[in-house]
């Protein structure tokens, strides 16, 4: 265990393996210098930035786009780190490597979709940099959402390199459907089918082409205790809290983004309450499934991710809510195991049910409402604004425009499940070192795991009034 592919946990008997130390200094060594070609500071982040308010007539630093976006960007940063990091702890034997992994592969991802966005998005032509801001932070972070996600349905069964060539490739992938849809079709995204639907069916893609016939082998370890299913559900109440952020994090300043958090905070509260009633009577007993609870309360805030923005109107988006609860609930109780027993589909997380689908509802959604919206609901001004409708743009009609809505789904889920199913097929070289079918969902593989504590007679037996008294009469 001295060398340094003891850090892999090898599958394969193949003589050739990547080393995991070495993958992260190289790539590390290569972000500085791609860093120091192309990233600047710009205009907002600079030192020159009190000329540049002489210059624009800007009077004040609070009008620095910092004080507008960094509060938004906490807490996406927070919903990025600890929120998909704790849900995945739910594992009785993998919350290292849930939380663990999490962190590396978002530390590593959000360098490379700062590279990645900039060249697709912010790369300024006549001086080939790429300027950054807190704007580009919380990009960098939904880049590496999807990611996230498809580590989902990846849990306990890949190494910490094969999450790093899945994040290389996730990052790339996300950059280039953000350019088609954004720019090509000009929809307005949103997180729906950008990052949820791209994200879940790259890892429902990945997971199928990386199918185990043996993983019934780790049976034993892929199941929660009491104390794993509380941390996760750590995890749950920070995404759940901070997910109207996560969809207006971006929105144009004023009552865009103002709405967004106002829809997606009243849908997040009609999933819980529509999950808690079919998680209930789906058991014999009326009890509650923590699984249920840990996942399909957020499936509201997936699925408002695109029309959030829009006039969906509050009632709107407690039905969106109120439907979205209903569709994840029945797909952990139905739809996941027929994945696995019939498509040969291990999805650990079930991130079809949380992700995958709700994030194409929520483009196909966005799709509606926009085909449906009218100038006597948001003002001639208003769907210019909304739709930015202005430009090479400015004659498209609404119904054209929620038909590149649905484009744009379509667009993200074929670049999650071609992509996913290439990188699936990248990662089955016996190269990675994956863990054995006998040792997946176990830290040990990876990790210093602590020794179990010894079992140490009970305390009390020794502070009972009772045997003392006994003791004091004989």
């Amino acid at each position: 265990m001295g060398n340094c592919c003891a850090y892999l946990g090898p599958q394969k008997n193949t003589n050739v393996r990547v080393s995991l130390p070495a993958v992260c200094f190289v790539w590390q060594i290569a972000m500085i210098v791609l860093f120091g070609v192309f990233i600047r500071y710009n205009p907002e982040s600079d030192a020159h930035w009190v000329e540049h308010m002489r210059t624009e007539n800007i009077s004040s630093d609070i009008e620095n786009d910092f004080y507008y976006r960094y509060p938004s960007f906490q807490d996406v940063h927070v919903m990025i780190f600890v929120g998909f990091g704790f849900l995945m702890t739910f594992l009785k034997r993998y919350s290292f490597g849930g939380v663990g992994f999490n962190f590396l592969i978002a530390s590593f991802g959000l360098q490379w979709a700062l590279l990645m966005q900039g060249w697709f998005h912010f790369l300024d032509h006549s001086t080939g940099k790429i300027y950054i801001g807190v704007e580009n932070l919380i990009n960098a972070d939904f880049c590496c959402a999807g990611s996230l996600i498809a580590y989902g349905a990846l849990l306990g069964k890949v190494s910490p390199v094969q999450l790093m060539v899945v994040t290389l490739f996730g990052v790339t992938l996300f950059a280039v459907e953000e350019y088609i849809i954004l720019h090509l079709l000009h929809v307005n995204a949103g997180g729906s089918m950008v990052i949820h639907a791209f994200g879940g069916y790259y890892g429902l893609a990945i997971s199928w082409v990386l199918y185990r016939p043996n993983l019934h082998l780790s049976k034993r370890l892929n199941g929660s205790v009491y104390h794993s299913d509380v941390f996760a559900m750590i995890g749950t109440l920070f995404l759940w809290m901070f997910w109207p952020s996560f969809n207006s994090a971006i929105t144009d300043h004023g009552d865009g983004q103002h709405r967004a958090a106002i829809n997606t905070y009243l849908a997040l509260a009609s999933t819980v309450l529509t999950t808690v009633a079919i998680s209930s009577m789906s058991q014999k007993k009326g009890k509650l499934d923590m699984v249920h609870i840990q996942n399909a309360t957020l499936a509201g805030g997936v699925a408002m991710g695109t029309a959030a923005e829009f006039m969906i109107s509050p009632y709107g988006s407690l039905i969106v809510g109120f439907c979205t609860g209903i569709i994840s609930t029945f797909g952990y109780l139905f739809v996941t195991p027929f994945l696995e027993n019939k498509l040969k589909l291990q999805d650990t997380c079930g991130v079809h049910n949380l992700h995958a689908v709700p994030g194409m509802l929520g483009g196909f959604i966005g799709a509606i409402v926009a085909a449906a919206a009218s100038e006597e609901v948001y003002s001639r001004e208003g769907l210019i604004d909304v739709f930015d409708f202005e430009g090479k743009h400015a004659n498209r009609t609404v119904g054209t425009q929620g038909g590149y809505q649905a484009a744009g789904t379509c667009v993200a889920i074929a670049f999650g499940l071609v992509g996913g199913a290439i990188v699936g097929f990248i990662l089955k070289f016996p190269i990675w070192g994956d863990p054995a079918d006998d040792n997946c969902y176990d830290d040990e593989v990876y990790w210093e795991v602590p020794e179990d504590e010894e079992t140490i007679p009970p305390v009390l037996e020794y502070n009972n009034h009772m045997i003392h008294k006994h003791q004091d009469i004989h």
